[in-house]
């Protein structure tokens, strides 16, 4: 009986380990040609996200950055508690540039060591809005200048999106 559970054991591993090695067969996730970073310094108010839970709960979230001394960015992420609207939760990062050709690909950090990629997949001409996303796809947040975009202009960073192989519908409106 113990060897059956032994092979069952090892089975089981080697399913997860296989799984964990598949290789991503979608084409690699574009990013846009350029940013002007002193562009895109200040507030960028969020208007959808994957949901994940480092902002569960959040509402009114909006991202503020600046150019630092060093050359990289300072990042506050800040939201207020859906459940009561009078506590505002915030987050104070950095973030750098990781392909000076574009400036399009970041890593951001909030604790240090760990840092995430930060790339933008999409922005408009006067830097109106931005869209955010990962090489993995597991990450998308859509920003705008003002709390509220217009909704010709949603739609088509939606039909972009699912060009890049994102799926729209896992997208969650943020309340402002």
């Amino acid at each position: 009986m113990i060897w059956i559970t032994r092979i069952l054991i090892f089975v089981s591993l080697f399913i997860i380990a296989s799984c964990m090695h598949m290789k991503d067969t979608r084409p690699p996730l574009q990013v846009v040609p350029h940013v002007d970073l002193n562009r895109y310094t200040g507030t960028w108010y969020e208007i959808a996200r994957y949901p994940h839970k480092f902002q569960k709960g959040c509402a009114e979230s909006k991202a503020t950055y600046a150019i630092r001394n060093d050359g990289k960015l300072s990042v506050l992420n800040e939201c207020v508690e859906e459940s009561d609207k009078s506590r505002l939760r915030s987050a104070k990062g950095k973030a750098w540039v990781v392909d000076p050709h574009t400036n399009a690909k970041l890593k951001v950090s909030f604790f240090w060591p760990f840092s995430g990629d930060y790339w933008i997949i999409d922005l408009g001409r006067d830097y109106e809005y931005a869209v955010i996303g990962h090489p993995d796809r597991k990450y998308l947040w859509i920003l705008s200048r003002t709390p509220v975009m217009d909704g010709a202009v949603y739609e088509g960073i939606l039909s972009r999106l699912e060009k890049q192989l994102y799926d729209t519908s896992r997208l969650m409106r943020t309340p402002q």
